[in-house]
């Protein structure tokens, strides 16, 4: 806890204090900003959070707050939880370069420490929320029901609702204890990981309709056209999910699913059940890339069929 108290207590001696994400923040990467948020605020500190958050987080405590990218100056502390400074938005990277404090919470192995003042890291841990209530505790803050929806949301989102294999003992007993705060487990459930506009199902049914085959069956790619996204009016959270279905067929080692991005890069998300460490895969691809040894993401500057060719020589090599 040293590293959680060194950030935490260097906060406190900032002016302003600014909690982002990387571009296109996660359930975890939100929910850990306004929870910290908040618990900052009983301080008296002032603390904004940025970040482009999708509909399904709409119910979040504070979302409605967000500060715009193109609206953050004037702060000598920085935070980046659950990613790293290489993949904030505009705004973010210019406010991290400028203030006196930079810091980062991340759980991710392929996080690296340079770069920043404060570093909290710790990869063993299932989430970067799980990180905060834990920090939270040992430091007798307040977890209201607030500051528990937030936390909780963040846990779902990156346990896949305690399906995947970073869900421990611990993590179980951690919702107990934001359970017993009063949230409504079933509504931030269907929130962040259930709910679906139809023009998100409609572009589903079209991806894996055209999803590649590859490695006798090993591997499931999907690829998500600018003409696609266009056609069907996709906003943010609309393929959220997708690369975990593609995984969820028989005999799939690997999914990866390629997003068109209007700059001439293509987002890329992996899974794994286990057999190749798709974190190594994305730093393959691209310096930035990275992640966990089963769910990581690179971007890429190429076009989509490069890029699978690229991705299927790669993961033959790996399995």
């Amino acid at each position: 806890m040293d590293a959680a108290h060194d950030l935490l207590d260097a906060l406190g001696s900032c002016r302003r204090v600014l909690l982002t994400g990387p571009v296109q923040p996660d359930g975890d990467s939100l929910g850990a900003c306004l929870a910290l948020q908040r618990v900052l605020r009983t301080h008296a500190i002032d603390c904004d959070v940025t970040g482009a958050a999708s509909y399904r987080y709409r119910g979040l405590p504070g979302i409605e707050g967000l500060v715009a990218d193109d609206a953050l100056e004037g702060y000598d502390g920085v935070v980046v939880l659950d990613g790293d400074r290489h993949r904030l938005p505009p705004g973010a990277t210019r406010a991290f370069a400028d203030a006196r404090v930079r810091g980062i919470i991340d759980h991710h192995g392929s996080t690296k420490q340079d770069g920043y003042t404060h570093f909290w890291l710790a990869p063993d841990v299932g989430s970067t929320c799980e990180m905060l209530f834990h920090a939270f505790r040992v430091r007798d803050e307040v977890i209201d029901a607030e500051v528990a929806h937030c936390l909780y949301a963040g846990v779902v989102f990156d346990t896949g609702g305690f399906r995947y294999s970073n869900t421990r003992p611990s993590t179980h007993q951690l919702a107990s204890e934001l359970l017993a705060l009063g949230i409504d487990h079933a509504q931030i459930c269907m929130d962040i990981l259930m709910d679906r506009r139809m023009e998100g199902v409609r572009a589903a049914g079209r991806v894996l309709e055209s999803a590649v085959v590859a490695c006798d069956g090993r591997l499931m790619l999907g690829a998500v056209p600018l003409a696609l996204q266009d056609e069907l009016g996709l906003v943010d959270g609309d393929l959220e999910g997708l690369v975990e279905s593609l995984l969820h067929i028989q005999g799939v080692e690997v999914s990866a699913l390629g997003i068109e991005l209007p700059d001439g890069q293509v987002k890329l998300s992996f899974r794994s059940r286990g057999r190749v460490d798709v974190a190594s895969l994305a730093r393959r691809l691209s310096p930035a890339g990275g992640g966990h040894a089963k769910a990581a993401g690179a971007r890429v500057v190429d076009d989509l069929p490069s890029t699978r060719r690229r991705i299927i020589g790669l993961v033959t090599d790996l399995l």
